[in-house]
């Protein structure tokens, strides 16, 4: 493959999102194979878009292929990942990149090696809400960043294997570290099971070199959703709430702290919601990874972030 031309992706797993992977990619002209053990599934998948239905061994044997998407379960992610980076295969991996941080340091340094491109599926930094809270931050707008906070609760997604902290928090901390530029200092986490013996629910404190806090409240036991994300600067706020309708998503407060003597005067403003075009995040992230294809270009949601991930959720389950 030249610089100038497509990538052909083919998609391994044929699960509820990589259904997703495969319908966006056909959408955008790149999918080039559809693959799951059930080939029956993947003839489903792939007969719409004029793709190749195969199995596994098929795609990494197939010279014509270019890249993979990886929407496997969690635990076969890394073996599949250094599998295909072997048959020189540029790859992204949906969250998370692996089960251990070990396993992922592994993958990212084998792509490295290879002069592959590695990404990792963090989609919620695609959104167009979260742009445009990154740009408000890296102008300034809020002031010096003191405070992150996620809340991610819901109801349902049990797994035996994976618990609430390894399926929800991902996202969440990948948004964190990219608005508090870099890893944190320091974790502590607090989690507990509710119903079926893993972790049900869990709270994740983080410290940041430049004096950042964060925080991380997510849960799979919650009788009610959330979705916000809040940024408190030292000149303002923002929470981004992803429930909310496209209009009034992402918010900005000017609340106003005022010290008089052994009081604290406070002024509370009314919310200035920010303009935002609706986008298909999944649509945009893989654009991405076919234009760092292209391009040679690191993920903004590279393999070395995902490997900070990991490493925050392995101190914060122990």
């Amino acid at each position: 493959m030249t610089t100038s031309n497509a990538p052909r992706i083919a998609v391994i797993g044929c699960g509820y999102w990589g259904a997703n992977h495969v319908r966006t990619l056909g959408e955008m002209g790149l999918l080039h194979a559809v693959s799951d053990v059930n080939i029956d599934r993947a003839e489903m998948l792939a007969q719409p878009f004029g793709a190749r239905a195969c199995l596994p061994d098929d795609v990494f044997a197939d010279a014509d292929i270019d890249a993979v998407v990886l929407a496997l379960p969690a635990h076969v992610h890394a073996q599949f990942a250094l599998r295909a980076i072997a048959d020189g295969k540029h790859v992204f991996v949906e969250k998370p990149l692996a089960l251990s941080s070990a396993d992922g340091a592994h993958v990212v340094d084998e792509a490295a090696t290879a002069g592959l491109v590695l990404m990792t599926g963090h989609i919620l930094c695609f959104h167009n809400a979260f742009m445009a809270l990154r740009g408000r931050v890296a102008a300034g707008d809020l002031g010096e960043v003191r405070y992150l906070q996620s809340h991610r609760l819901g109801f349902g997604k049990f797994h035996a294997r994976f618990d609430a902290l390894w399926d929800l928090a991902p996202h969440d901390l990948s948004m964190i570290m990219t608005l508090a530029g870099g890893e944190p200092e320091s974790v502590r986490g607090v989690h507990r099971g509710v119903s079926i013996g893993t972790t049900d629910l869990a709270h994740v404190h983080m410290d940041f070199a430049a004096g950042t806090g964060a925080h991380i409240h997510v849960s799979r036991h919650s009788p009610y959703r959330e979705r916000r994300f809040t940024v408190i600067g030292s000149e303002g706020m923002a929470v981004w709430d992803d429930l909310a309708d496209w209009p009034e998503k992402l918010a900005l407060y000017r609340h106003r702290i005022d010290p008089k003597g052994t009081n604290w005067d406070f002024e509370l403003s009314d919310p200035d919601y920010v303009p935002l075009e609706a986008n298909m995040a999944l649509t945009d992230e893989l654009a991405h990874f076919a234009e760092c294809i292209r391009t040679g270009e690191t993920p903004r949601t590279d393999g070395r972030q995902g490997v900070a991930v990991l490493r925050i959720l392995e101190q914060a389950g122990d």
